[in-house]
This record gives structure tokens, C-alpha cells and sequence, in this order.
């Protein structure tokens, strides 16, 4: 299957109807194509303010998502661009563009905040895109983000005293850029001319006082600090006349204000080197098929009156690839035990070197394309499976060396058996002569090569079938006394009871060895086992680390700014992480 697929142009992958949100299945049947890791930019911003455009200089092409009245701008929702990475090679850029929010034709207030969200729990970098200043009405048409919490949910279950909090959303949501279009004013406070971030930086400022209006008017501000830990913004001058802002789809860049075609190639260059691969919570790297999942668990749960949760996404995604992961641990077993097997062994315990180390690296298979396995429950489906293969490759081992070691016992044997058919050793001196023979031919089987491990059970079953013809010949042998041929029978006892004991002490010795192998089997399962735990452990702790900064260097800003209250209410979500990172720490111990 191949990793990256050439799209002529976007697909709707999310339809925002005015009852539901539908998913394409052309759209997921290229995300299913793409083996790569994803880099996925989301655009969202109000009904015709350019969004288009961007999207497009990111897909390297000077159309492709509408920029007017065409066709597509009809079909509400969001639309998909899957287009070759132009700085890293190994990665897929994926472009979301979402289209009609804010649409008064539409009427559907309910979709367009799904719409916000499913942007946010799909891309890696989170792009808003707005007209002029960031002032109130900016802020207020950004009053979708102030609704996340109430439309995404991070857990899929809290325990009774516990409260979901931003740590839980920073962990996933994507970085935040902000570009303003059209926009006409000086940089500058008191005098002194700032960057478009220290722009951003300033306009997220709460405003002071305790009334319903600085509250609201702060919500969204907050929220903003808050879920995206990674905050960037661009300005763009107006690109062209107002007259001929239609036209911009067919206009030469030399047609365009030199300075708003340099901000978009600061812009394209930024989303270029600094957007990460799309990443879920463990240090998960999201690929097209993982992709398609995710828009499927999101929009599933939506379409049921369902929150979509992170932690739900994870764990579906988890049940297809834990699923895929014991498959294809078995599939490299099965391929290197039929590669590696030579049938029959020569030895049990050749055989049972080759099937540890198939299973060490099936182990090591699985380990790599599986996480969030639950109680191991499909580690523990591989170890069953892997067990019952092992015995099935054990039964045709046997089996092997049972076919190889009649047929050489019929080759070497046939002349005894001619000869047992012609009456030769019924004769004076025949005992003599038949003891000779099988001696003789015994010691030809026994140095014949790769017999395997049932080389001496095989023997011996031919032998006990050749008994009765050894007594007859005894007791007809006229040249042997009485005594000489009681003693002859006892010998023969003794050397049966021998061969016996002999066989009871190989089966056991066999036993030993398949019960030693299965415990070292174990033993190699629990240490791979504790390797992986231990790594997502670290990936678990480095996540609490990140977000604790985050928190400490927002609550600093919080009692800079003078807001006491809200510094006291991020302090009980710092004391709540601080509890779960000790948490971590000590399972980490543990283990």
C-alpha cells in the first residue's frame, strides 16, 4: 500500500449538514492509503474571511480550496487536502479547511461548534483565521473555544473527586496560530514598535474587575492561555484592492502587494518548519489510517449525543491496532520458524532455541506496533497464540522425524525382513546370525544423520515388533542349551526393561525442557513487558512536566496581572497534577 497519494485538488471529509455531521468515504479511503506520519493544519475561521488562500500557498498551488462562490463552498464542514510535505519528506502535510462557519444561511450554530472542535482534537496545528484587529468582536467571534470543555472531553471516566482540568486538554490540543487579515494597524505600544506575537501576547491580557462583563469578556481569553500551550500570530496587509479582492484565485503574484506576499511566505514557512506530526497522548504519532479513525470515533460519538473523548479515540484506536499487532507478531513467528526449521531438528532443544528466538522478535514485533493494551489483553492473546503454534510446529517436528526414521528403517531393515520372510536364521547357529544382523543394521540407522527427536522411539517400536521373531529363532537354535538360551532370554528382558527406562527418562528430560523453555519464555515476555511500560511511563511523565510548566508559568502571569482569585484556582489544579505525577513516579518504582 502506498504512503503518500496524490490528491488533484480537496475532498469534503466532514459534510456539516443542517441535522448532522456526515463523514466522506472517499476522504477516509485516502487518509487509509497514507503510511506516513501526518502533519495535520486545521483553518477555521468566520464565513469569508479568507481562509482559502492560505490553504492554498500551504498546498503549493494557487487554487484548489475555494476562495468564492464555487460549487464546493456550498458543501458545508470541513475539507481535506493531502498534499506531499515540502520540508520533510518522511511526513504527509494534511490541510484542513472548514467551511460556512458562521454562515447566517445556514442556521446551524449546534454543527459549527462540532465543527471547532473536530478541528481541534484532528490537527497538530490549530490556524484561526480573522479580519482586522484583535479587538471585543474578534474575541467574541472566538466564542467557540469558550465551549470546548462543554464539547470535548479528555477521560472517559473521573473518579468522584476528581475534576477535569487544562492539563487534561494540553496534553492533545494542537498549537495555536492566529492570523489577522487585513490588517492596518502600527505595531507599536507607547511609541515602541512589537513583534505580531507580543501583539497576541497583549491582547490576551485579562481585563481588571470582578463584574458578568469582564468575565465574559475574559472567558475567551482565558481559555485561549490555557488549552494551547503554543501560541504564534501573523499579520497580513490587505493583498490587493478592495475591488479586486474577488480575483485573487486568478491573479499573478506580481499582481499582489509585495509585503502581504511576503507575510504568506513567512507564514507558509512557519506552518512549514515548526507544525509537528499529529500526536496523541503517550507519544502516539498519528499515520492516515490512525487519522481515519480518529474522524470516524469523533463523528460517531457526536452523530450517538455523545461528548467525543480523547481517551475513547485512543483506546478504538488502540483495540484495531493491538488487534493488527498480534497478527502481525504471529505472521513474523510463522515466517521465521518456517525459514528457520530445518524438519526434523536433531535435538529438542534445537528446536527449542529456534522457537524462542522467533518468539523473542515476534514479542519485539508486537511491543513496537501495539499501546494502551488494557490488562494485556492482547499480549496475552499473542502469548496463546504463539503457545499453540509453537505446539503445532513441535507436532510436525515429531512427525517429521517420525516419517524420516521409518523410512530409514524400511531402507536399512529390508533385508532382515527378506530374510525373516525366507526362514533364513531357522537353523543351527541362526540365533547367532540374526543378533549379528540387527546389531549391524542398528548401528547403520543410528549413524545416519537428522533423524530427529523420536530417532530412538521409532527403533525401539521396530524392535519390540521383532520380538516374537527373536524368541522363535531363540528357542528353534538347536545349538544353544537349555540354560543357555534361559539366560539369553533374561539378557533380552533386561535389555527391553533398559530401553524402557531409558525412553520414561528422555520423556522426562523432554518435559524439563519444554517447562524450562516456557518459563524463560516468561521471563522474556515480563522483561519486554516492563520495558514498554517503563517507556510510556517516562513519555506519561514528560507530558505532567510539560503541562506543569505551563501551569506554573501561567499562574505567574495570572498574579502579575493582579488576578489572585483565578491564580488561587490554577493552584488546585497544579497541587492535583503535582499528585498525579507522584502517582506516576511511584508506579514507575514499582514496576
Amino acid at each position: 500500500m502506498a504512503s503518500y497519494i496524490k490528491m488533484p485538488g480537496p475532498v469534503c471529509l466532514i459534510e456539516n449538514t443542517s441535522t448532522q455531521l456526515v463523514v466522506n468515504p472517499q476522504a477516509l479511503k485516502i487518509l487509509s492509503a497514507i503510511m506516513q506520519p501526518v502533519v495535520v493544519v486545521a483553518i477555521v475561521g468566520l464565513y469569508r474571511t479568507g481562509k482559502s488562500y492560505l490553504m492554498n500557498k500551504l498546498a503549493g498551488q494557487k487554487n484548489g480550496f475555494s476562495l468564492g462562490s464555487k460549487v464546493q463552498s456550498h458543501t458545508k464542514g470541513i475539507w481535506m487536502w493531502c498534499v506531499r510535505h515540502p520540508k520533510k519528506p518522511n511526513y504527509t502535510l494534511v490541510l484542513l479547511d472548514t467551511k460556512g462557519l458562521g454562515d447566517v444561511e445556514k442556521g446551524d450554530n449546534q454543527n459549527d461548534s462540532w465543527i471547532f472542535a473536530l478541528a481541534i482534537l484532528l490537527s497538530s496545528t490549530f490556524v484561526y483565521n480573522s479580519m482586522g484587529t484583535i479587538n471585543q468582536q474578534a474575541m467574541d467571534e472566538l466564542h467557540y473555544v469558550t465551549e470546548l470543555t462543554d464539547k470535548i472531553r479528555a477521560k472517559s471516566s473521573l473518579d468522584a473527586n476528581e475534576v477535569e482540568d487544562s492539563a487534561d486538554f494540553v496534553s492533545f490540543f494542537p498549537d495555536f496560530v492566529w492570523t489577522l487579515r487585513d490588517f492596518s494597524l502600527e505595531l507599536e505600544v507607547n511609541g515602541q514598535p512589537i513583534s505580531a506575537d507580543e501583539y497576541l501576547q497583549n491582547s490576551l491580557k485579562l481585563k481588571q474587575g470582578a463584574s458578568l462583563k469582564n468575565e465574559k469578556v475574559n472567558l475567551p481569553r482565558l481559555c485561549i492561555r490555557k488549552f494551547f500551550p503554543n501560541k504564534k500570530c501573523f499579520i497580513f496587509h490587505r493583498p490587493t484592492h478592495r475591488k479586486k479582492l474577488g480575483q485573487l484565485e486568478t491573479m499573478h503574484d506580481d499582481e499582489l502587494d509585495p509585503e502581504f506576499m511576503q507575510q504568506a511566505a513567512d507564514f507558509c514557512s512557519y506552518i512549514f518548519t515548526n507544525s509537528k506530526v499529529k500526536t496523541l497522548s503517550g507519544g502516539i504519532q498519528v499515520n492516515g489510517p490512525r487519522l481515519e479513525t480518529l474522524v470516524l470515533t469523533y463523528v460517531n460519538a457526536i452523530s450517538s449525543g455523545d461528548l467525543p473523548c480523547m481517551e475513547n479515540a485512543i483506546l478504538a484506536l488502540a483495540q484495531i491496532e493491538n488487534s493488527a499487532a498480534v497478527q502481525k507478531a504471529f505472521a513474523h513467528y510463522d515466517q521465521q520458524m518456517g525459514q528457520k526449521v530445518q524438519l526434523p531438528t536433531e535435538t529438542l532443544q534445537e528446536f527449542l532455541d529456534l522457537h524462542m528466538a522467533s518468539e523473542k522478535e515476534a514479542f519485539e514485533v508486537f511491543m513496537k506496533n501495539s499501546f494502551k493494551d488494557i490488562d494485556h489483553i492482547f499480549q496475552k492473546e499473542l502469548v496463546a497464540q504463539l503457545a499453540k503454534r509453537r505446539n503445532d510446529f513441535y507436532k510436525v517436528n515429531m512427525e517429521a522425524s517420525s516419517d524420516r526414521c521409518s523410512a530409514l528403517l524400511q531402507d536399512i531393515f529390508h533385508s532382515l525382513e527378506e530374510d525373516i520372510k525366507q526362514r533364513v536364521f531357522f537353523k543351527p547357529g541362526g540365533y547367532s546370525l540374526l543378533m549379528k544382523t540387527m546389531h549391524e543394521l542398528k548401528k547403520r540407522y543410528l549413524q545416519e544423520p537428522r533423524k530427529g527427536i523420536q530417532s530412538e522411539e521409532v527403533l525401539q517400536t521396530y524392535l519390540r515388533s521383532k520380538e516374537s521373531v527373536v524368541d522363535a529363532v531363540l528357542q528353534t537354535d538347536q545349538t544353544l542349551t537349555k540354560r543357555e538360551k534361559l539366560i539369553e532370554v533374561q539378557r533380552l528382558k533386561a535389555e527391553s526393561a533398559e530401553a524402557a527406562a531409558k525412553m520414561l527418562e528422555e520423556m522426562q528430560k523432554k518435559n524439563e525442557q519444554m517447562m524450562e523453555e516456557e518459563e524463560q519464555s516468561y521471563q522474556e515476555h515480563v522483561n519486554q513487558l516492563t520495558e514498554k511500560m517503563e517507556q510510556e511511563r517516562a513519555q506519561l511523565m514528560a507530558e505532567q512536566e510539560r503541562a506543569l510548566a505551563l501551569k506554573l508559568e501561567e499562574q505567574a502571569l495570572l498574579l502579575k496581572e493582579g488576578f489572585k482569585d483565578e491564580s488561587r484556582q490554577l493552584q488546585r489544579e497544579i497541587e492535583n497534577l503535582k499528585k498525579n505525577m507522584a502517582g506516576s513516579r511511584k508506579k514507575c518504582i514499582l514496576i
